[in-house]
């Protein structure tokens, strides 16, 4: 049955699986989008009704919202974008609904990936002002010390991006391993945090993000976020984006 309630040309876009409302709006901006053959207007309203298309090629129906918790192995690279990628989640990931990564992780990170088909969901997760959670164990090249620990911790200058790190909560968890829990998503964070203070980064797995957890799973294996543990992630999103709007103020 077609849904005929109207919202905005972006949000369709990303409730439809097809990417997040950012990369809607530059799809939009760029001229990828039309609806009902003629070029939309960034805050047009449309349904299951309108003919919606990129490139020409029909936009899927906005589909139940789905949210997975997925275990990706090391050498997997998230997005499609990378033209140099092996081996993709597209590749290893067969499921019936177009589904988007929410935070993706480096090809040589493990752990796990919310990968969900509501725009909002994602959208939400990837805003660094939300101070959404995220937990890695990190395994290194050389022993941890209570220096190293500390300036961590504390936030790490990183000298390729001009930007330090939030502070967060650093542990040690073993003589070559730590617990980090970061509240943002710089590029190869935790590599570089390591780097800088003359660490290597040997192995990285997440094993949260907000209050789902890696648990069981194995590499390559996933399973549905549901019953109270979704309602909890969704709690979750929006308290970070109560968050957001009062640091705004």
């Amino acid at each position: 049955m077609a849904n005929t309630q109207k919202v905005r040309l972006n949000k369709y876009l990303a409730e439809s699986g097809l990417c997040s409302r950012r990369d809607a709006d530059r799809l939009i901006e760029e001229g990828h989008i039309q609806v009902n053959g003629q070029t939309p207007s960034p805050g047009m309203k449309v349904n299951d009704l309108d003919k919606i298309t990129v490139d020409g090629k029909p936009v899927a129906r906005r589909e139940k919202k789905v949210v997975l918790a997925y275990y990706k192995p090391q050498g997997v690279t998230c997005t499609q974008r990378d033209r140099h990628a092996q081996v993709t989640i597209k590749d290893v990931l067969d499921y019936p609904v177009r589904l988007t990564y929410a935070g993706r992780l480096d090809r040589d990170s493990e752990g796990l990936l919310l990968l969900t088909n509501d725009g909002d969901l994602i959208n939400s997760l990837m805003r660094a002002s939300h101070y959404h959670e995220k937990e890695y164990l990190v395994r290194v090249n050389k022993p941890v010390n209570r220096e190293f620990l500390k300036k961590m911790s504390d936030g790490v200058l990183l000298k390729e991006l001009n930007v330090k790190t939030r502070p967060c909560l650093v542990k040690e968890e073993g003589k070559f391993l730590f617990r980090i829990v970061l509240t943002q998503g710089l590029n190869r964070q935790i590599r570089r945090m390591c780097k800088e203070l003359g660490y290597e980064a040997v192995n990285i797995k997440r094993v949260r993000v907000a209050n789902v957890l890696l648990d069981k799973l194995k590499p390559g294996e996933y399973r549905p976020v549901a019953g109270e543990e979704r309602k909890e992630l969704y709690r979750c999103v929006q308290s970070g984006q109560n968050a957001g709007r009062k640091s705004q103020r």
